[in-house]
């Protein structure tokens, strides 16, 4: 059946015959043309090129964590925390956990040289079936429902500026999800059609969204300097006690820092690892730190803590107290800074979907890269997808999707950084270029047990639905990966549409070598 369908494809699409390479055969001499333009390949396999230099992985970093976190989540935190102090220091303790984290994933990156992240770092420490569980609920919940509710916050910020008239925002939720998907949409494109348009696009939008941190910074130190301090007084006031509400409190402020490990995604596309890894991350994290505190503070300057706390657009209410006829400068640049943040979302996630699928975790048809456009096409265009479905539900609302994202992503982190300490008892020969101080993955570790844990004192049975699908994991990894319990009518059918996609989108499969596995 297999012989018949390659085929028929060959006489379909002759001039886009399927280029797959195994083993040496099938190419010509035509195949072996190099240029500028054609994807690095050695004589048995195609790889992504190495096209992310410095300039590049900081914007990616960058780009990431500042989206749509700190013009929306300063809701979540200070509803939560209930006071204007404990909201700082819950602001001031997400940048630490990220930093510390980040240093971490330096030795993990550069001691498992390997695009893919956690997966490829507890598929190190504990086994293949953990670094399955992780590319299960990260390709399945993280990625799509991070890049949701990015999308979500760009059409609240777009419909709140340009659509007042049309009433309360919970009325305009259609149109909030229609520009979501647009988004969406045109991220996908992007992403599919060039490595050099995502990244310089991310670079574009994270000098916009850096315009629009020090808009708000310079507002915040010109409103202290004329002695709008009044905030800040008495500023543990009214503080929470309540375990589960600081929990959820720093859920909201690690979602506005989340993205800070997302360059370990694309590490076998850096131009120098070694080099651009570290300084990458030691620039990015600790710049994105400060410029929270600072603007966090700027909020403070003009809204009270009850008014930040029932705000879903902190930023546009800031704007349209104080800057009058040019309020809709902030909405504009939110609308950006949201968008580069979905973009490199997206950029990233498909890199997990593509690793996943290379090693046997995820249909082979994901793994296909296309011939001219170096993009992980079908890889990409699977995880939009799925975004796109995660904004069809009543209940994709951002706090919600916060909530799902955060319990499932600091289960893992906690997990990846665990695999740390595991490698350094278990390998400690391993070549470690950069050895992280033992502290800090123990500070990581200790961090991601309470954030994980306290939401079930409060919310257990939202925080059991999660567990639950991760654990569901488990099966599917015994049932299709390792056992492979499938008919062979649906193997023959999976193999047909393989082909199809294979020469429809001019794609090519990447040829694993002893470095892609676990």
């Amino acid at each position: 059946m297999i012989k018949r369908v390659r085929g028929f494809v060959k006489s379909m699409f002759p001039a886009e015959e399927s280029l797959r390479l195994k083993d040496g055969d099938g190419s010509s001499e035509k195949d072996k043309e190099t240029s500028d333009d054609v994807m690095i390949k050695s004589e048995t396999r195609f790889e992504l090129k190495k096209r992310v230099g410095l300039i590049a992985g900081i914007s990616l970093i960058i780009g990431n964590m500042i989206g749509s976190g700190i013009f929306a989540s300063p809701r979540s935190v200070a509803r939560n925390t209930k006071s204007v102090g404990l909201s700082l220091v819950v602001w001031s303790g997400c940048g630490i956990i990220a930093i510390f984290g980040a240093l971490c994933y330096i030795e993990l990156g550069l001691m498992v040289p390997k695009s893919g992240g956690e997966k490829a770092y507890l598929g190190a420490g504990f086994g293949k079936m953990a670094g399955f569980l992780y590319a299960w609920v990260t390709i399945v919940v993280l990625k799509p429902s991070a890049i949701s509710a990015i999308t979500y916050t760009c059409g609240q910020y777009l419909v709140e500026a340009f659509h007042r008239g049309c009433g309360k925002s919970s009325e305009n939720v259609l149109m909030v999800k229609l520009i979501a998907s647009f988004a969406i949409g045109i991220i996908c494109f992007i992403n599919c059609a060039s490595v050099k348009w995502a990244t310089r696009i991310q670079v574009i939008f994270t000098a916009a969204k850096l315009a629009a941190i020090a808009l708000l910074i310079i507002t915040g130190l010109v409103r202290l300097g004329q002695g709008y301090n009044q905030n800040f007084k008495n500023a543990f006031e009214g503080t929470t006690t309540s375990i589960s509400d600081i929990g959820y409190a720093f859920y909201g402020g690690l979602w506005a820092y989340d993205g800070w490990n997302n360059l370990n995604y694309v590490t076998e596309e850096l131009k120098n690892p070694l080099r651009d890894l570290p300084l990458a991350i030691i620039i990015g994290i600790p710049l994105v730190t400060g410029c929270y505190v600072l603007v966090n503070i700027a909020y403070l300057t003009v809204l009270t803590q009850a008014q930040i706390s029932t705000s879903g657009a902190v930023a546009v209410t800031l704007a349209n107290q104080l800057y009058g006829v040019m309020a809709w400068v902030m909405p504009v640049f939110v609308a950006c800074s949201t968008f580069g943040a979905a973009n490199g979302s997206a950029f990233t996630g498909g890199r997990l979907v593509y690793v996943s699928a290379r090693e046997g975790h995820m249909p082979k048809m994901l793994a296909l890269i296309h011939r001219r456009r170096h993009t992980p096409l079908p890889a990409l265009v699977f995880t939009c997808i799925i975004a796109w479905i995660m904004l069809i539900p009543d209940s994709s609302n951002f706090d919600t999707l916060i909530n799902y994202f955060s319990f499932a992503a600091w289960t893992f982190y906690g997990a990846t950084v665990a695999a740390l300490l595991w490698l350094r008892f278990s390998k400690p020969d391993l070549e470690r270029p950069y050895k992280v101080f033992i502290g800090c993955p123990v500070i990581v570790l200790l961090a991601s047990v309470y954030l994980v844990i306290a939401p079930f004192h409060d919310y257990p049975l939202e925080s059991f639905y999660c567990l639950l699908f991760i654990l569901m994991g488990i099966p599917v990894y015994f049932i299709f990966v390792k056992w492979k319990i499938l008919p062979k009518w649906f193997l023959n059918f999976i193999d047909a549409v393989t082909y199809k996609v294979e020469a429809l989108t001019d794609s090519a499969f990447t040829e694993p070598d002893a470095s892609h596995d676990e």
